[in-house]
């Protein structure tokens, strides 16, 4: 072990961020200029070979390579969150009455959206997910959009294909619902992976339904020049993705952190809102998902990929024009909702007001997470509520991948509020008994755990801090998100869920959205409430005789490379 450790640190000391920018440049030019001889155009893209088409021999000579060009993404700090003040009567503040006066901040950052409660229902299980999809689908009328990381390829996925396909078939034969749209954006390294993929099970209703079906394929800026040539398929997805989990019919929308696969209908629990009937919810992230799509590869019948006329290549064109051009057409959707639900709601974020009045007492709020273009919302909404949670409040929070970056993890220990934070035991991690660097996950997470419960008992915040582990024979588990519950209450007032893990790759890699859910209906409180405990109940808390068991041994090796996990998984 000690010849690796001698070249990762030279990498280390070598490979400045200056270093880093000049090579990027070179790589960039060196690429165009290929590019320019062999006649392509910026606006298409042939299908790329992969390494798998690389001979072995020049794979292993490849490797050193390409850890020289992960380098600076290794190197990257995980800066201090900003000092957020905490306004006399905000979360500081207990108790249900004046819940609007608690996140009234909210609406001055991002939209706000009011709804009547009853319209929301949270789906407990895989198959409900999976089901409520499906029938969805089948009585669309007017739109089907779904943004996910990847759509799979087996008989539960085939069957949601056919559903679009009877949908979209329906729409032509009917004379009164002729213009129905389905718009899927997945990301497009995971969804090119192997010769059976996302885009070959969507082809076929690409090629039936041109007019009506849109396949967008989001590519990120980050994986461009050698590091794209030189990073295996397997692992390029690590560099950045479309991480995103929206699924909407019609003005109906499922807000998940669950992929389009058979596990995530079956054995992988993971957290699901249905949102019924709220259109202007609806609307928004619809536009969202098509400013999203209007910035990433176009799907064509043939299998090729364009970009749309006059946007800058994600990956063949400057890095710094694609973002700044994608965070404009996105932050037009996001600016244009704020400043409109501003104008509908007028004074209802009045301190002097309850919430709501009628059946109208529930604000959604949607948050956004695209560092690689600049944009950071939910990070700030997250770090403002991590800051806030004072004493007698408890938080609830759990992450399929505990990784929590250095921010929110200072927050957390340096919080007045009580945590319960649920993960996922070895044998439910999603990398369990998985083969190669990929087996080793589960590890370098108890590895995370560790040094984490170990930090909590150095600042004597045992009391305080709670760490849980999922488990669930075979199942694997996939929830993230959080419930907040104010002093004296039995059931949470506010919740977050969607597609952040709270860890290093959500907040600074991949294209996340979550919603914060405000309430003061007593029964979606309670649905809260029951979804909470619901995974809680699976759950042991960890001690330090957690660590002592056999299974949860972890190898120098894995300790190593653990800083890599922690930045690319």
């Amino acid at each position: 072990m000690a010849a690796p450790m001698s070249w990762r640190r030279l990498v280390y000391s070598v490979y400045s961020p200056a270093i880093a920018g000049v090579f990027s440049r070179i790589s960039d030019r060196v690429f165009r200029a290929r590019d320019r001889r062999r006649g392509s155009s910026s606006r298409t893209l042939k299908y790329q070979p992969t390494l798998s088409g690389v001979p072995s021999d020049r794979r292993a000579s490849l490797s050193w390579s390409s850890v020289l060009l992960l380098a600076p993404l290794l190197a990257e700090a995980d800066p201090a969150p900003r000092h957020v003040s905490r306004p006399t009567g905000s979360a500081g503040a207990q108790g249900t009455d004046g819940l609007c006066s608690h996140f009234r901040w909210m609406a001055e950052h991002v939209p706000a959206f009011r709804v009547p409660g009853t319209h929301i229902h949270i789906l407990t299980s895989p198959d409900q997910f999976y089901q409520t999809m499906k029938a969805r689908i089948k009585t669309a009328k007017r739109r089907v959009v779904m943004a996910s990381l990847y759509l799979g390829t087996g008989q539960l996925e085939q069957e949601l294909v056919d559903c679009m396909e009877e949908a979209l078939q329906r729409s032509q034969e009917n004379s009164n619902a002729p213009d129905l749209k389905v718009s899927i954006l997945l990301d497009y390294t995971r969804g090119s992976r192997g010769q059976v993929n996302s885009r070959t099970m969507l082809l076929p209703l690409l090629q039936r339904f041109t007019s009506q079906m849109r396949v967008s394929l989001y590519h990120t800026p980050d994986l461009r020049g050698l590091l794209r040539l030189l990073v295996p398929q397997r692992f390029n997805e690590t560099i950045g993705v479309q991480h995103i989990k929206v699924y909407l019919f019609d003005d109906s929308i499922i807000i998940s952190g669950a992929n389009l696969s058979d596990s995530y209908f079956s054995n992988r629990q993971d957290r699901y809102v249905l949102l019924e009937n709220c259109s202007e919810v609806a609307d928004f992230f619809s536009d969202l998902v098509e400013a999203v799509g209007d910035v990433s590869l176009q799907l064509q019948p043939n299998d090729s990929v364009t970009m749309l006329e006059g946007m800058v290549h994600p990956y063949k064109g400057n890095r710094q024009d694609f973002s700044v051009a994608a965070r404009k057409r996105i932050m037009e959707v996001v600016n244009t909702a704020h400043v409109r639900q501003r104008l509908l709601n007028g004074s209802e974020f009045s301190e002097d007001e309850g919430m709501s009045e009628g059946e109208e007492d529930t604000w959604v709020f949607p948050l956004v997470q695209m560092k690689p273009l600049g944009i950071q919302v939910d990070e700030q909404v997250t770090q403002r509520l991590l800051t806030d949670a004072g004493p007698g409040s408890t938080v609830f929070l759990t992450s399929g991948y505990f990784n929590l970056t250095r921010a929110y993890m200072r927050l957390v220990l340096g919080a007045g509020a009580s945590y319960r934070i649920l993960t996922a035991s070895p044998e439910v991690n999603g990398f369990f008994g998985a083969k190669g660097v990929a087996g080793a996950i589960p590890a370098a997470y108890i590895h995370i755990a560790r040094q984490f419960y170990n930090q909590v008992c150095r600042l004597g915040q045992q009391e305080r801090v709670h760490l849980h582990e999922y488990h669930r024979s075979q199942w694997t588990f996939h929830a993230k998100g959080l419930w907040y519950y104010l002093q004296g209450q039995d059931r949470p007032c506010l919740t977050l869920i969607g597609s952040p893990n709270f860890g290093y790759r959500s907040v600074h890699r991949d294209l996340e959205a979550q919603i914060a859910i405000v309430t003061e209906n007593e029964e979606l409180q309670s649905q809260l409430q029951e979804e909470q405990e619901m995974l809680y109940k699976r759950s042991t808390e960890v001690s330090d005789s957690t660590f002592e068991q056999p299974d949860r041994h972890v190898k120098l090796w894995v300790k190593l490379v653990t800083p890599l996990i922690k930045n690319f998984f």
